[in-house]
């Protein structure tokens, strides 16, 4: 009776005296305020799954899309001919595993075959180069880390185009060494070491590290450079899978042939 009879008076308070009345508006808008935006954030936080979940489709569609309108350096631009365009999509997937302490890591993403992975596919992310997808199951797939003393990424040196191979030597898991570069090839500290595009799994001018180290190589035909590596391995949560239409008819190709494909 006492809390009743209480918020009565305060209401006739808050009616009959603008002053007061003011006051109290005032402080209940803040209060309001305070509590939706409260609300708002909690919500907010719960919806950042679904958020970076369209953030990344998108990305996907527009590196699509910029794929599709870069253009060799010794082409021209003819409108009407789709032939020229590259023929390469970008897919989307989250990591829902991954490992960086062995000599072999992998990561695991939560698509698969029903989300049109294949094995064989590219793996890039913001960053640069991640990996390969090598086995694929209907909802998840398991990529072939960068950080793989078994895999080779075809690479050139963005200053003079001069190619190599990319790989790592099972030590620093931030740095990797770019091999098989002519030892009368100039390569200079801070030089840029990106994807070569001489194979279809990934498009040409990917990022994949800085050249930090150039020393005489053990096989005196070869300088031994050792590059930092662009992509963090240790704080990977999306990537894009790179899709290549071409892929199936130059496996076909170099399978036929013999030819190991980086």
């Amino acid at each position: 009776m006492f809390v009743l009879l209480e918020v009565m008076a305060i209401s006739l308070i808050v009616s009959n005296n603008s002053q007061q009345g003011s006051a109290f508006f005032n402080s209940s808008n803040k209060l309001s305020g305070s509590v939706f935006l409260t609300q708002s954030n909690v919500v907010d936080y719960f919806s950042l799954s679904s958020v970076n979940k369209s953030l990344m489709d998108k990305n996907a569609e527009l590196l699509t899309e910029l794929e599709a309108l870069r253009k060799p350096a010794d082409s021209v631009f003819i409108p009407l001919d789709s032939a020229l365009f590259a023929g390469i999509r970008f897919k989307g997937a989250k990591v829902i595993n991954n490992s960086l302490r062995l000599l072999q890591n992998h990561l695991t993403i939560n698509k698969g075959s029903n989300h049109g992975v294949k094995s064989g596919m590219g793996v890039i992310n913001e960053q640069g180069v991640v990996g390969r997808v090598k086995s694929v199951s209907r909802n998840f797939s398991t990529i072939i880390s960068l950080l793989h003393t078994e895999i080779l990424v075809s690479s050139k040196i963005k200053s003079n185009d001069v190619f190599g191979s990319t790989k790592w030597d099972g030590l620093d898991p931030q740095k990797a060494k770019l091999m098989y570069v002519p030892r009368h090839v100039v390569a200079a500290i801070g030089d840029q070491v990106v994807t070569s595009g001489y194979n279809s799994i990934f498009p040409e001018g990917i990022p994949i590290g800085t050249i930090i180290e150039v020393k005489p190589g053990k096989d005196t035909n070869y300088l031994d450079i050792t590059i930092k590596l662009d992509t963090d391995f240790s704080k990977i949560s999306y990537v894009y899978l790179v899709e290549s239409f071409q892929q199936p008819e130059l496996d076909s190709l170099h399978q036929t042939t013999g030819i190991t494909n980086e």
